[in-house]
């Protein structure tokens, strides 16, 4: 993000020259520093900027011990056995595909045997345990 904050204020300032000019030679001037400030802040927007998520694991391995581990431990499923937290079933079965953002709504909202914790957890510890999840999926599960 601080590189196109950079970026943003260089292309905007370079448009931009000192000294004596006519009134119209600024105003084109303004109108191109304008646009090198938009395409810089688009850049930024679609994909300068670092994730949104991302949350800490190690934490998430608390929390998710303290709250999902009576049903999930092991990565695994007591109520619906087809859908673990093993990495396949997260692509096949979780909405939105495996990734923090699709389990962040799964344990805020809930889903069909599994209860919302958006009101149990803050949103810290919920990035938390999607972080821990999703990292856990790709290294495989302790049974």
């Amino acid at each position: 993000m601080k590189l196109a904050v950079l970026i943003t204020l260089v292309s905007s300032a370079s448009a931009f020259s000192f000294g004596a000019k006519s009134k119209n030679s600024v105003n084109v001037e303004f109108g191109q520093a304008a646009k090198a400030g938009a395409v810089a802040a688009g850049l930024a927007i679609a994909g300068v900027a670092t994730p949104a998520f991302a949350g800490d694991v190690a934490a998430g391995e608390q929390v998710f011990n303290a709250n999902c581990a009576a049903c999930h431990a092991g990565g695994q499923n007591v109520i619906m056995p087809d859908k673990t937290l093993e990495k396949e079933a997260l692509d096949q079965y979780l909405a939105g595909g495996r990734n923090e953002a699709s389990v962040i709504t799964q344990v805020t909202n809930g889903k069909n045997a599994m209860p919302a914790f958006g009101g149990r957890l803050g949103d810290d510890d919920i990035a938390n345990v999607a972080a821990y999840v999703i990292k856990t999926s790709e290294t495989g599960w302790d049974d």
